[in-house]
């Protein structure tokens, strides 16, 4: 399976720390975005958004970095525990997958982009919203040891890349003590934190020196 990334890439490394966790290899792509090199004709014609990351398994195109998880555990999951079949455990699965993309890893674009690509002023406003997102997250861990449900799901991974990326780039959450504690684990126990966190390192040395 080609798959064409950026280790900067919070949803790059989220599809990389699913494939960790299924014991699968990936041929890696590396792209160099300030390059162009996702514009040229040939990477149109596998992915017509130019985004990145994006998986060809055997002529088949995906991506979106949340739907390239749940097709990978669904084919080559040799049990369903990262996403159960159970409709009720695997909708709050998606839940939180739909919150880290339109609200938890949204703030952190919304927030830190205008500042790196713009030179934008820092808005108090949208660090109100990263704040809030927090909050959100540091309810849902609540009485629980992973993001949704009792075991770690793709949710987790999804939200561990995210949350390691607002690491790098200097928030405190230490206040959300839910987060800070379910965060302490998944650098210890999560699969693929380790090449996960060589990413981070990397955006940070790219745009957070």
């Amino acid at each position: 399976m080609d798959f064409y990334y950026t280790a900067g890439s919070a949803p790059c490394r989220s599809v990389l720390m699913t494939a960790k966790a299924l014991d699968l290899k990936l041929n890696k792509k590396n792209m160099n975005l300030m390059a162009g090199e996702h514009l040229k004709p040939e990477y149109l014609k596998i992915n017509p958004q130019h985004t990145i990351p994006t998986l060809v398994d055997n002529g088949f195109a995906l991506w979106e970095s949340r739907a390239i998880m749940v097709y990978l555990v669904e084919k080559y999951g040799k049990n369903d525990a990262l996403l159960p079949k159970c409709p009720k455990k695997k909708a709050v699965i998606n839940q939180r997958l739909y919150f880290d993309m339109g609200t938890l890893y949204k703030s952190f674009a919304d927030y830190y982009y205008p500042q790196i690509f713009a030179k934008a002023p820092a808005d108090p406003e949208l660090f109100k919203k990263i704040e809030d997102a927090f909050e959100l997250l540091n309810t849902f861990l609540e009485g629980h040891d992973y993001v949704a449900g009792d075991s770690l799901s793709l949710a987790d991974l999804a939200i561990a890349a995210t949350v390691s990326t607002f690491d790098v780039a200097g928030f405190d959450f230490s206040k959300f003590s839910n987060v800070a504690k379910w965060y302490a684990n998944a650098k210890k126990s999560m699969p693929g934190f380790d090449e996960n966190w060589e990413g981070c390192l990397e955006f940070k040395a790219k745009f957070f020196h």
